[in-house]
This record gives structure tokens, C-alpha cells and sequence, in this order.
């Protein structure tokens, strides 16, 4: 796409990134997730304490069919006043809490750098300031105070016309974008990464940036990292610039992450394609791989002035990305490491527990309709009384990928080369293989497709796994069923997975419907949360997903909009137990044409950290006139993504 290149009509870096989810570049014939849930449910009707409908008739509302539920679903586990849904400039949350600014794109991560200065901005001065597009959130405490910790956020991607003056302008009702420099590419590649910096509770109980802080690290596209496990060192990952086959520069579209138990952040590599342009050499290996994940998807020209981004002058670099980076929050001279043992694919997130064998588990999704949900499982235990002891747990391990049957199991299939289809018959010669084309050792295993599986979020203390399904735009009419009534569904469902007996590392679990989401009020839409939830707590798109220190689901969105929903994304407090289960809040929403992301709860609950990423991002938005000038509304200003702090006036644990 050269919408990023030359002056011309465009999409805004937002809506490309959607389209390109919306593909489904999957081309096998594994059965989807509709179909999957048509055959169980359309045969068993109500699963036994589930909310999934059985039977939806074109002009009967789900609500009606739920309304015998209604007195049962009473009794929410969260006690906070919901906030009235809407779209407007600001951020709104309950009444009770406050909502401070901590982070902006621009503002200082070091006490030497630079102050913001949007009119002037240079890729040296943003390499040490707060990047754009915060996305992921976590959270490392230091001392047993819980006053003070290591903040670590992902800065997904950049949006052009709302960053550079001068850039971008509206002509005859559509914006167009101006040349780019190698100078704004290179701000916008500072841009990209995550920041990690202290954060310390002030004498009056606000959180604040410690900028001499000795953490505070800015990792960015320039950021010299190492490949661990089976992929290092392969052929299918060397470089004129690395004939090593281990060194790599940057990373770029972290979406979501995790924080593991010993302390270190998880940085997921989600659409890497997007980065790349160019053509491969006529017959390289690489072309069904790449056409797999959609290489070169042309998003940005960065490939114009730095080579390792033009597929027919590094034609193998794109295999150095798309997995999961593991950085040491404690020591900024440290080296990241990918660690491919995990895979390699769009992952959404990559959120850890500890299993009760000691063995600590990880998920993520790949989000693209159509694509998977996968677990890895270390081999070695978790060792809590020597942090230093878990350094290269990640590396030595077993990937699984997702079979939903309609039975209401999950299977997970392991990847291992040389197991069922896994093997040089089929193009994998090695483990390494194997990994590097996730996607398609899981096409050959028969997983099972999903509907843009996003974050995957275990619950330690129940044993249940959620798992969020945006939407599905592409699902056809012929795909429309009882359990699943909605072609084209905009709206998306949470899947809840039970592991057997507690055991996150079994290869068999169980699975239900916990949500489908959408207007409950409109019949065609197919909602089914409880007949409790009020009209400002029913929600579309489920991303990113948080367990509290209560066992407590959270969810935020990405998509909701004036005009697909009538509201703006938000975070919904979701009740998952007991008379309450599918009951829905809202507690947080946030500015025009922003995305909710994080969110991430301190150990003692009382502080919650969100990230509301490219506001102001609708409509005709640029630079001079954006929708919104949060979070600042300086007219000097323009809009920036920020990081949100929430605490409960008084004191207490949020929600």
C-alpha cells in the first residue's frame, strides 16, 4: 500500500491495520469457529451454566429468551457506579474514581531528554521520550512497600497524519498525506518499541515518572537484540547484515505482552508484515511463508531508506520478526531476546501463569480472522527463590495450537517436527522450521479457525482461560447459525476455556461461550449478556483482558465507534461466576477514535493502569485538526496517546 508514500486519498494507519486483520489469509479447509459452534450447540442446545443461545428465531430478542434468568442474574461481584456510554473529547470514569494522566507521547522517559516540541521533532529526541500508541501495559513492583515499580509499555505503531505538522490535509473531503522524509521515518521508527521507566507514589498518593530513575530504558526499531532457541542461528534467519543467523535490530507492532513470574516483559510481535515492501527474487523459498502472513504488506515506506525493510534486498529479514521478546525491566543494559521457541506469527499478546507442576504456561493469540489460539508449555519449573535461575526458561518448551470440538473439548495439538504432518515431506526440516511457519504447521495439524483470536487471558485462581474474538467481517451468510446468528459479525465473542482439573499445561480442556457480544436490544445482533446488564454495559469487539487480585474479568475494545456502536471503546467490568455470570459495567471510557488497551491491575488492586492509543483517530483527523486535543486540549498541542492511571478516591481496591 503506498498510502504512506506520496500524496493521495488514505486510509489512517488504523483502519489499514484492521483491513489487513480482515483478510484471512488462512487457505485450509480446518473447520471455523461457527462451524464448530453451530454443530455443538445446534444439537445441545443450552450448555449447563453457560450463556450461549441454543436457538435464536430472526424476531426474537435473546434478552427475551434470557429475561427467566433475570432475577438470577442480580448480585454483581463490582460495586461502582457505571459510566453512561457516549462519544466525546475526554476521557469519562465511575463516579468515585480519579483518572490521571501519568504518560504522553512526547514526555520525558530520561532527566536529560529533551522536552516535547511537536513542531521540531527529531528521531534523536523522541528515541528518549514516551513513544506513540501505548498499547500494552505492565507492571513490575519493587520493594514490599507497593509504593513504587517498573512501569513497562509497548508502543505499537504510528499514526503520520496526527504526529507531523504539516503532513497530512483535507482536500475535497478526504486526507491526503505529503511526502515522507527519511527523517519522519526515522522518528516514526524512535517511535515504535516500548519504554520502561520507574514510577513511584508521590506524597499525595499520585503515581509519577521517576526520570533519573537507573531502569528507565526507551527499546525501539534501532535496539540491538539477540534470537534464542530453535530458530537461532538457521539459515532462513541470516542476513548480509547478520550472517550469524542471532543478532537482530528492533522490534516493531507490539501489540499486547504479559509480565512472567520472575519479572521480565513480554513484547509481542503482532503485524510485522506491515512493515515491510518490495519483491522477493523469483523463485525464493520464502514466497509461500510470506504469502501465509501477508510479507510485504507496504504499510509504512521505511523500506525506501533503510534496507533490511526491502524483502529483494534482505529477503529473509522478515522471518526475524513475529515473535516474542523477552526484556530484563531491571537492567537497561541488558539484551532483549526473541524467544522463538513460541513461535512466530501475529501475536496479540502473551500472558504466563504458573502451573501447579512448577512448569509456567503461556498464550497468545493470532490476530487475523481465521487464524489460532495456541499455549507453550516450558519444559523446566519455575524457580521462585532464584529469579536468575528462569533467565532462558522460555527457550526449551512445547508450542500446542487450538481444536475446538463440538463436543465442547479442546484439543491442543503439540507442534513438534517430525510429529503427524510435521515432517520434510511437507517442507519442515527441522524444529526451527516448524516455528518459523507457525501458521502452517498449524493449517496441517487441523486447528481450529477463530474469529481474530486477541488477548488469551489465564485465571490462576479458577483454572478458566478467556479467550477474546473480535469480530469476524468475513464470515458468510452460509456460515450464519443458531449459536453464532450473525454474518458479517462485527461484534465478536469471548470464549471460556476450563483446563482439566486446574492443570493449564492438559492437552485436553473444556469450552463454552461466556459472551456474544453487540447490542442485546436488537434480535439480528444475537447478544447474550445476562438481562442484568444495563443499556451502557453491553459492549462489541473484545480485545485485551485483565484478571484482577478478586479472580475478576476486565475487558477493553477496539472498534467501537459513533458510527458502528454509538459509543467509544471503554473497559467493562465482566461477572464470570455464580447468578451474575455475563453480567457487564462499564467503568472507563475513552476520547473519539481512541482504542482501550492494557489494562493492568497493581498486586493490591488499587491502582489500574490504561493505555488509550491513536485518539482523536476518526473521521477527517490531522495534525492541525484532530477530532479531540486530548489529553492536553492546548491548541498548541496535538492529540496524544497517553497512559491512564485509576485509583479509588479514599483509597480501596478499584471496582
Amino acid at each position: 500500500m503506498n498510502e504512506h508514500v506520496n500524496a493521495r486519498d488514505i486510509r489512517t494507519p488504523t483502519d489499514i491495520r484492521e483491513e489487513s486483520e480482515d483478510v484471512g489469509r488462512n487457505p485450509s479447509d480446518n473447520p471455523t469457529m461457527g462451524d464448530i459452534i453451530n454443530r455443538r450447540y445446534s444439537r445441545r442446545g443450552f450448555l449447563g451454566g453457560s450463556l450461549a443461545v441454543a436457538a435464536i428465531g430472526a424476531t426474537v430478542s435473546p434478552m427475551a429468551l434470557l429475561a427467566g434468568r433475570a432475577e438470577a442474574a442480580a448480585g454483581s461481584s463490582f460495586d461502582f457506579p457505571e459510566v453512561e456510554a457516549g462519544v466525546d473529547e475526554t476521557h469519562h470514569v465511575a463516579e468515585g474514581y480519579d483518572a490521571d494522566i501519568l504518560l504522553r507521547w512526547g514526555d520525558k522517559v530520561f532527566a536529560d531528554a529533551p522536552e516535547f516540541d511537536p513542531m521540531n521533532q527529531t528521531a534523536q529526541a523522541q528515541a528518549r521520550q514516551f513513544g506513540y500508541n501505548n498499547d500494552y501495559i505492565g507492571f513490575i513492583p519493587l520493594g514490599a512497600a507497593g509504593d513504587r515499580g517498573i512501569l513497562v509499555v509497548n508502543h505499537e505503531y504510528t499514526n503520520g497524519e496526527l504526529m507531523f505538522p504539516g503532513l497530512a490535509r483535507v482536500v475535497d473531503g478526504k486526507v491526503q498525506l505529503g511526502d515522507y522524509t527519511k527523517e519522519l521515518v526515522d522518528i516514526e521508527m524512535a517511535a515504535h518499541g516500548g519504554t520502561v521507566i520507574e514510577i513511584r507514589k508521590g506524597e499525595n498518593g499520585k503515581w509519577q515518572p521517576v526520570l533519573d530513575s537507573p531502569h528507565n530504558r526507551r527499546i525501539t526499531v534501532e535496539t540491538e537484540m539477540m534470537l534464542s532457541g530453535p530458530v537461532a542461528g538457521h539459515d532462513r534467519v541470516k542476513t548480509n547484515a547478520d550472517p550469524s543467523g542471532t543478532k537482530v535490530f528492533g522490534t516493531l507492532n507490539n501489540c499486547a505482552g504479559g509480565v512472567t513470574p520472575w519479572g521480565t516483559y513480554l513484547m509481542a510481535e503482532e503485524n510485522f508484515h506491515g512493515y515491510f515492501r518490495g519483491e522477493l527474487p523469483e523463485g525464493h523459498r520464502e514466497a509461500q511463508n510470506y504469502a501465509r502472513v501477508g510479507v510485504p504488506g507496504g504499510w509504512y515506506n521505511w523500506g525506501n531508506f533503510h534496507d533490511r525493510f526491502d524483502i529483494g534486498k534482505e529477503p529473509n529479514e522478515p522471518n526475524r520478526f513475529g515473535w516474542i521478546v523477552e526484556v530484563d525491566p531491571r537492567d537497561p543494559n541488558s539484551v532483549p531476546k526473541k524467544r522463538t521457541a513460541l513461535g512466530r506469527f501475529k501475536h496479540e499478546g502473551c500472558e504466563t501463569v504458573v502451573n501447579r507442576d512448577g512448569r509456567v504456561v503461556c498464550y497468545s493469540g493470532d490476530d487475523e480472522r481465521f487464524d489460532y489460539v495456541y499455549k507453550f508449555v516450558t519444559s523446566g519449573t519455575f524457580n521462585e527463590a532464584d529469579p536468575a535461575a528462569n533467565a532462558d526458561l522460555l527457550d526449551d518448551g512445547t508450542l500446542y495450537v487450538a481444536r475446538f470440538d463440538e463436543d465442547g473439548t479442546v484439543t491442543w495439538l503439540p507442534l513438534v517436527h517430525g510429529e503427524g504432518p510435521l515432517t520434510a515431506e511437507n517442507g519442515f526440516e527441522s524444529q526451527a522450521d516448524v516455528l518459523i511457519e507457525t501458521r502452517r504447521a498449524a493449517d496441517l495439524l487441523g486447528a481450529t479457525k477463530m474469529d481474530r483470536p486477541e488477548d488469551v487471558q489465564p485465571n490462576a485462581q479458577t483454572g478458566r482461560v478467556y479467550c477474546m474474538l473480535t469480530n469476524n467481517t468475513r464470515r458468510k451468510a452460509d456460515d450464519v447459525n443458531a449459536a453464532n446468528p450473525r454474518a458479517e459479525n462485527a461484534f465478536g465473542h469471548i470464549i471460556e476455556i476450563t483446563e482439566t482439573d486446574g492443570d493449564f499445561a492438559s492437552t485436553k480442556s473444556r469450552w463454552e461461550i461466556l459472551l456474544k457480544c453487540g447490542d442485546p436490544s436488537i434480535a439480528e445482533v444475537g447478544a447474550t449478556f445476562s438481562p442484568a446488564t444495563s443499556e451502557n454495559g453491553w459492549f462489541g469487539m473484545p480485545d485485551n483482558a485483565a484478571v484482577d487480585a478478586a479472580g475478576r474479568l476486565w475487558v477493553s475494545t477496539d472498534g467501537n465507534s459513533k458510527d458502528k456502536t454509538g459509543r467509544t471503546d471503554g473497559l467493562w467490568a465482566v461477572d464470570t461466576e455464580g447468578e451474575a455470570r455475563g453480567t457487564s459495567k462499564l467503568f472507563f471510557r475513552v476520547p473519539i477514535g481512541a482504542e482501550m488497551c492494557g489494562p493492568y491491575f497493581t498486586p493490591d488492586g488499587e491502582t489500574l493502569f490504561l493505555a488509550v492509543q491513536h485518539p482523536g483517530d476518526e473521521g477527517l483527523s490531522t495534525f492541525e485538526q484532530p477530532a479531540t486535543r486530548w489529553p492536553d486540549f492546548d491548541e498548541s498541542l496535538p492529540v496524544r496517546p497517553s497512559v491512564v492511571v485509576v485509583t479509588k478516591q479514599g483509597g480501596g481496591r478499584i471496582g
